[in-house]
């Protein structure tokens, strides 16, 4: 490697290049979980239960269906291509776009009492464009981060793909929790839920116009070179492939256990009251964000494998006892939930640096965003819904188990993985 190739620009800018990827990432993630919190307003508006029209519950199916386990990989795939093919900063600026303007279309969603069956048509397509640019997300900012980083900080930059999502997620949480608190419940059904997402599109615009002020990460050799095919990385590299999900696999399951699903099952299997799950969950994603950085730092001195194996092996041993240790206390969820993030950290705060450097510059982001999305889609996604299969089934004691093996075989994974903190990035 040359050291045009070494030196590269973004490293001259690094607060810059930082804020590019995270707020608007946050942005992204925002927007993302402001349906979440508020997906039962909006379902009392546009999917209403005495709805006439029997397709109206078969699209409320398929909005779900559509985001969770298609749009993501497609995501994936196409912005990975795009920041390939045209650069990080184009994707970047593409996924936020899209996004904001998903945003504003949930927003502007008509109910169905006055736009009939269009209205849950109009929501299914914001949503379909929602998973479209979160699935891109990760592959262009992951790829962006990365890039951006000087020598020995790929960790460091890496953790804040996590710290901005935590943020995206908390900000979200806590603007429906004010507006839930401040407004009557016709207030929220009528115009309240649209709120945040009019909000959300704003703030894509800020993040829009900070992205558009950072540096192109792709090196100059890079930019000359003639544009990959949209399934090269697939074609060429997919040993590759199969490792990013086998990455993921473990990390995936255990993050949407702890930071989604965990306050449901814990009131389902503990008893929990929901506002003390609600509470303890708010607090420790907190931590979680502020766990991070450490994450990234530590895996720039000692090395990316040993988190990744602290991460794997302490939930393969760890999860099962922790989330049988619940019980109806406020205390004890939030210690288990705080014990499960800072193994958790092991993966989230280096995810990103780890599949960096997996895939050569010239397919990286789109190698990265196809199988890691396809694989969180598969394993992270399907968390809420298998843990409520399993304790409809009578065997809710099955789901830490199937946690633990997930997280014990992508251990085996991290186990043959080659060391690559302390090696030059390849650009």
């Amino acid at each position: 490697m040359t050291g045009m190739h070494t030196v590269s620009p973004p490293t001259r800018r690094p607060v810059r290049q930082l804020l590019a990827a995270s707020v608007g990432n946050a942005v992204e993630w925002y927007d993302w979980y402001a349906y979440t919190f508020l997906a039962t307003y909006i379902a009392g508006q546009v999917f209403p239960k005495g709805a006439d029209n029997s397709l109206v519950p078969l699209l409320s199916t398929f909005a779900v269906f559509a985001v969770g386990f298609f749009m993501r990989p497609v995501g994936g795939l196409l912005m990975g291509a795009i920041a390939d093919r045209h650069g990080r900063r184009a994707a970047l600026t593409v996924t936020i776009l899209l996004m904001g303007g998903s945003s504003l279309l949930v927003g502007l969603t008509p109910t169905y009492a006055a736009a009939g069956v269009l209205a849950p048509i109009v929501l299914v397509a914001a949503r379909l464009l929602q998973g479209l640019s979160v699935g891109g997300e990760f592959a262009a900012s992951t790829t962006f981060l990365v890039e951006s980083a000087g020598p020995g900080r790929r960790g460091l930059f890496s953790s804040f793909q996590y710290v901005s999502t935590t943020a995206g997620q908390l900000v979200a949480s806590g603007i429906a929790a004010l507006l839930v608190k401040v407004l009557s419940e016709s207030q929220m059904d009528g115009w309240g839920w649209r709120v945040p997402f009019v909000l959300g599109a704003a703030l894509s615009l800020v993040g829009f116009w900070i992205r558009q002020g950072a540096d192109e990460t792709r090196s100059a050799e890079q930019r000359r070179a003639p544009r990959p095919g949209l399934f090269e990385a697939l074609r060429r590299h997919p040993r590759e492939s199969l490792l990013i999900g086998g990455i993921t696999a473990g990390g995936t399951i255990a993050y949407y256990t702890w930071t989604s699903y965990l306050p449901t099952y814990a009131e389902l299997e503990a008893g929990v009251e929901k506002s003390d799950a609600l509470l303890a969950g708010t607090v420790s994603l907190a931590f979680f964000a502020l766990l991070q950085p450490v994450g990234g730092l530590l895996s720039d001195r000692f090395g990316r494998r040993p988190l990744l194996l602290f991460f794997g092996v302490g939930f393969a041993l760890l999860g099962v006892p922790l989330l049988h240790a619940l019980r109806d206390s406020f205390a004890v969820l939030l210690i288990v939930q705080c014990a499960g993030m800072v193994l958790l950290t092991g993966f989230t705060s280096i995810s990103a640096a780890v599949n960096a450097e997996v895939f050569p510059p010239r397919v990286r982001a789109a190698g990265i965003g196809f199988p890691y999305s396809l694989t969180v889609a598969l394993f992270g996604g399907t968390a809420p819904y298998v843990g409520t299969l399993f304790k409809e089934l009578g065997h809710s004691g099955l789901f830490p188990w199937y946690v633990a093996v997930l997280c014990l075989l992508s251990s085996l994974v991290y186990l043959r993985l080659p060391e690559t903190a302390h090696k030059e990035l390849e650009r």
